[in-house]
C-alpha cells in the first residue's frame, strides 16, 4: 500500500502538479495506504505544506524527465516496496513511462494535453472537462483510460463539503482573487488595478496568493492602497473555506478551476498558460465560468466583474452549471482503479 508520487513545483511551472498529487495522496491515505512524494524541483512553501500534512518527501538530484530521473524513481519505489508510481508533469514523456514499466512498476500517468508521442502507463488519467479517448490512440494495449471530471483530483477539504449549498445574494460583495500557487506571469497586480475601478458598496476582497509567489511584498503594498476592506492572504491552507465564503471569484484557469466549480463559485477565469486555454474555453462554452484573456486590461476586467457582481441571475446560472460538472468522488475513484489494477 505504498505509493510514490513523482511531481515537481517551482515559480515557473507553478504548484498545480504537486497539489493534485496531494489530493491523490490524501485519498490513498484514507484507503489505508502510505504516500511518498519524490521531488526534483520544489519550493519552501510546498515542502512545508507536505510536511504539515505528514507526508514523506524525497529530493531527486536529477533533471526532470531524464533517464536518471526514471532510474532514481524506480530505485526509490523498490526501496519503499511500492508497486505503484503516480507521475504528474509535462516533462515526463514516453521514454520515462516505458522505463518505469520496464522496471516492473505499475504506473498512473496524470496528463492534460495528450502531448506524449506514446503512453505506456497502466492507468492514464486526464481529469479535464475536455478529455477524450480519441486523444490517446498512441498507447499500450493494456493502458486503461480515466477520462474527465469524474476523476477530478480534489483535496479532502473539498470532498468534505459535498452536502454544502451555496447561497446567491442579490449583490455580490465578497470577492476572492487567486492566481495560483506562484502566479508566474504576475497577473494579480492587474486584477488589483481593476478592483480600484469597482465602486460596489461594502465590497470585501480576499486576495489569496500562494506561498511560492515571489511578489508578496509588492502585492501587500498594492493591496493596502485599495479603498475598502481588502485582505491579502499568503500560503492559505483553507482554500475550500475561502471559496465557499466568497460570492464571486477571479482566478487562474488551472487546478483551482475545478475547486471553484466543485463549490459553484461564479468566477472570471484567466488562462495564464497555453496549457490552460483549452479547459478555460470549454468551461466558458458550458456556461460554467466567464473567461478573461490574460491580455485584457484592468478596465475590461473591472467592467466584466462589476456586471457579474450586480447580476444575481447570471451568477445563479454559472454556479449551477459549474457545480453540476463534478460530484467530488474523483479521488476515491482513482484510488479504486489503482487497487483494482494492482494484480
Amino acid at each position: 500500500m505504498n505509493l510514490i508520487l513523482r511531481a515537481d513545483a517551482s515559480v515557473a511551472i507553478g504548484t498545480g502538479h504537486v497539489m493534485r498529487c496531494l489530493a491523490l495522496a490524501q485519498a490513498w491515505q484514507d484507503a489505508g495506504g502510505h504516500a511518498v512524494f519524490a521531488l526534483a524541483e520544489t519550493t519552501p512553501a510546498i515542502n512545508e505544506r507536505l510536511r504539515r500534512e505528514g507526508y514523506e518527501t524525497v529530493g531527486m538530484a536529477v533533471a526532470p524527465g531524464t533517464h536518471e530521473d526514471s532510474d532514481q524513481t524506480a530505485r526509490l519505489a523498490a526501496d519503499r516496496l511500492a508497486k505503484w508510481v503516480a507521475v504528474d508533469g509535462y516533462r515526463f514523456g514516453a521514454d520515462f513511462q516505458r522505463a518505469l514499466v520496464a522496471s516492473g512498476l505499475k504506473v498512473l500517468f496524470i496528463d492534460d494535453n495528450a502531448n506524449c508521442k506514446y503512453y505506456a502507463a497502466d492507468l492514464l488519467l486526464n481529469q479535464n472537462v475536455y478529455a477524450e479517448a480519441a486523444d490517446y490512440r498512441n498507447r499500450a494495449p493494456a493502458t486503461k483510460l480515466l477520462m474527465g471530471l469524474r476523476y477530478a483530483l480534489l483535496r479532502r477539504e473539498f470532498t468534505q463539503l459535498r452536502s454544502w449549498e451555496r447561497q446567491i445574494p442579490t449583490i455580490a460583495r465578497n470577492l476572492l482573487v487567486t492566481m495560483g500557487g506562484s502566479d508566474p506571469t504576475n497577473l494579480t497586480p492587474r486584477v488589483l488595478q481593476a478592483l480600484e475601478q469597482i465602486d460596489i458598496e461594502h465590497m470585501n476582497v480576499r486576495i489569496a496568493i500562494g506561498g511560492s509567489n515571489p511578489h508578496r511584498a509588492s502585492l501587500e503594498k498594492s493591496a493596502s492602497q485599495i479603498s475598502g476592506c481588502v485582505e491579502l492572504l499568503n500560503d492559505v491552507q483553507n482554500m475550500a473555506e475561502l471559496i465557499a465564503s466568497a460570492d464571486v471569484g477571479v482566478a487562474a484557469a488551472g487546478t483551482v478551476s475545478w475547486e471553484i466549480c466543485a463549490l459553484g463559485l461564479p468566477s472570471l477565469l484567466v488562462p495564464i498558460a497555453d496549457n490552460q486555454m483549452r479547459a478555460a474555453e470549454e468551461l466558458g462554452r458550458l456556461g460554467a465560468a466567464l473567461i478573461i484573456r490574460p491580455t485584457f486590461g484592468p478596465t475590461e476586467i473591472a467592467n466584466t466583474l462589476r456586471e457579474l457582481m450586480q447580476s444575481a441571475s447570471s451568477r445563479e446560472k454559472i454556479s449551477a452549471r459549474a457545480r453540476a460538472l463534478l460530484d467530488l468522488d474523483g479521488p476515491g475513484r482513482v484510488v479504486a482503479e489503482i487497487l483494482a489494477s494492482s494484480n
